[in-house]
């Protein structure tokens, strides 16, 4: 099917693309613009080596489709074009192997090909019908077990452990302070964390209620214009208002890099900190470095939330979760006799 050009006055004019293209970046997570940018350099690659040619506005179908098809097999035993242009890829370093990448990449490869020409007002060539039959077919040839982000999740008696790696130095008193929130506050991500400003701690009710209220400007499921306040209580609550008391920050990043001579310093810690952060406190644990990511916070949460009863529903409301099945996934690897309404009748 051939679409018709638009005629000139209904096409945005460059001025239009411009203020168009800004506004999206305004609007989007700057790790969203990251994963778009590396993956618009990936597809521009892959287009030139298979077609020897830039990319269009809108895309033609037919490359759609070839770029689906392309990945939607093993080419290592496969000698021809894809196979040629998957090793050119690899010399680039934009292709790790010959293998079929897997369908949650395909995915998302394509999710930033279709939000760039949404940028641009264009549709989609991956919304014709037989383009979208064919990543269907795609998705379910090449259906992979589901892997967890972490290796395991960082349940209570986990963090207990790494907690009590965590002495009196200021290194320490952030490390138990940024552990406690990133897990009580709902399993935060790490970019979420190291976001925190000090203005984003709301203090107004700890004195009476030891209630924090956690301002999440912007998150992967949420904007900032629906910036949520989440409530922390108890030792995640003290925690964090020990670290500032004691290093008497009161503007600003609210966790900070330490300097050697266990000084705060006045920048912003990175957004992969909690990474190190926490493979640091699993080695003082006597843990293996990559016995848990970051993300083993946030399936943690949820892990302990399904042993403890907590409902679902009161989770996610922590957790930001937009898809129940997606947070569902943690409750049902809870083992099922561990499940709290195996234990109805009581002992």
């Amino acid at each position: 099917m051939t679409t018709l050009p638009l005629p000139a006055y209904a096409q945005l004019s460059d001025a239009d693309e411009a203020a168009l293209s800004a506004l999206y970046r305004r609007g989007t997570p700057a790790n969203t613009l990251r994963a778009w940018e590396r993956d618009l350099a990936y597809i521009a690659a892959w287009k030139m080596a298979s077609f020897g040619r830039h990319l269009d506005w809108p895309e033609e179908e037919k490359v759609a489709l070839r770029f689906i098809l392309d990945h939607a097999q093993d080419l290592t035993e496969q000698p021809g074009a894809a196979q040629d242009m998957a090793m050119e890829l690899i010399a680039l370093g934009l292709r790790k192997g010959l293998t079929c990448p897997a369908p949650a990449t395909l995915d998302r490869r394509i999710a930033s090909w279709q939000a760039f020409h949404r940028m641009r007002n264009l549709p989609s060539p991956f919304s014709a019908p037989l383009v979208a039959q064919a990543r269907q077919k795609a998705r379910r040839a090449n259906a992979r077990p589901r892997t967890p982000k972490s290796p395991k999740p960082v349940t209570r008696d986990i963090l207990e452990t790494l907690l009590a790696t965590c002495d009196d130095s200021h290194r320490g008193i952030r490390d138990r302070a940024m552990l406690m929130l990133a897990f009580a506050s709902g399993g935060r991500r790490r970019s979420e964390v190291t976001a925190l400003n000090v203005e984003d701690v709301g203090r107004d009710d700890f004195a009476a209620r030891g209630l924090l209220w956690i301002r999440l400007l912007e998150t992967k499921t949420t904007k900032k214009d629906q910036a949520p306040n989440l409530p922390m209580k108890g030792r995640a609550a003290r925690a964090v208002v020990h670290w500032l008391e004691v290093t008497a920050i009161t503007q600003g990043p609210l966790f900070r890099p330490v300097s050697k001579a266990d000084r705060p310093l006045p920048r912003r810690l990175a957004p992969d900190a909690l990474r190190t952060i926490l493979r640091h406190r699993l080695r003082l644990a006597g843990l293996p470095e990559d016995f848990a990511t970051p993300h083993g916070l946030r399936a943690g949460f949820l892990t302990q939330a399904a042993l403890d009863g907590a409902p679902l529903a009161a989770a996610m409301q922590l957790s930001l979760h937009r898809s129940a099945v997606q947070a569902q996934k943690y409750y049902a690897d809870v083992e099922i006799s561990e499940n709290p309404a195996t234990d109805l009748m009581g002992e």
